[in-house]
């Protein structure tokens, strides 16, 4: 498994009706993409949900590298930055992933959270909390999925977890809180359950 997100930071009075219009016109386009496990199309919007800014960050949890490439270089994300400048991409390599409590419901919410791996820890242990983390974040009640990975040019885990409702306390993960407008999973169930190594 791959990990893979984007961030385009829009003006605080961008119209972000804009960015579900989008979704709604091209989202389904990557239902049926080879290699891809699952895209989660990602909006926070200034002043909803505590959010400071108003972004359009999609996440992507990957099969195949040759999947990701494809997309990458193959067209769909050239339309991307065509229409709103190039993105930095970042990418993660997966510890695991989970399939939660809810996995059947419908994903409304979405939460991320980067931390620093610290200096002078022991990696296979630090790995292996930011597999339990994964793990804990599945078992709650409605939680819909959850992963964890690592971006070792940067030191820096990532958990993201898929929620099918969003209110102040429901969510039992910490991180940025986004609205999900629609998950492409082709490959969903070929992701690989529990630890990645």
């Amino acid at each position: 498994m791959h990990a893979m997100q984007y961030e385009l930071t829009l003006p605080a009075d961008y119209d972000t009706d804009i960015v579900r219009a989008r979704v709604s016109r091209i989202g389904h386009k990557l239902d049926d993409w080879a290699g891809l496990g699952l895209k989660a199309y990602l909006l926070r919007e200034r002043g909803t949900h505590g959010s400071p800014v108003n972004q359009y960050a999609p996440f992507y949890l990957w099969n195949t590298v040759r999947g990701m490439n494809a997309f990458l270089w193959g067209g769909p994300f050239q339309g991307l930055s065509d229409d709103f400048g190039r993105p930095a991409v970042r990418q993660w390599t997966g510890l695991a992933y989970e399939e939660g409590a809810a996995a059947g419901s419908p994903a409304r919410f979405a939460v991320r959270c980067r931390r620093p791996v610290p200096d002078g820890v022991v990696y296979a242990e630090a790995m292996r909390e930011a597999v339990e983390e994964a793990g804990r974040l599945a078992r709650e009640d409605g939680a819909v999925l959850a992963a964890a990975a690592v971006d070792t040019s940067r030191w820096e885990t990532v958990h993201f977890s898929l929620w099918e409702h969003g209110e102040p306390g429901a969510v039992k993960a910490d991180g940025e809180l986004f609205q999900v407008l629609h998950v492409s999973a082709p490959g969903r169930a070929g992701l690989p359950g529990g630890r990645q190594w």
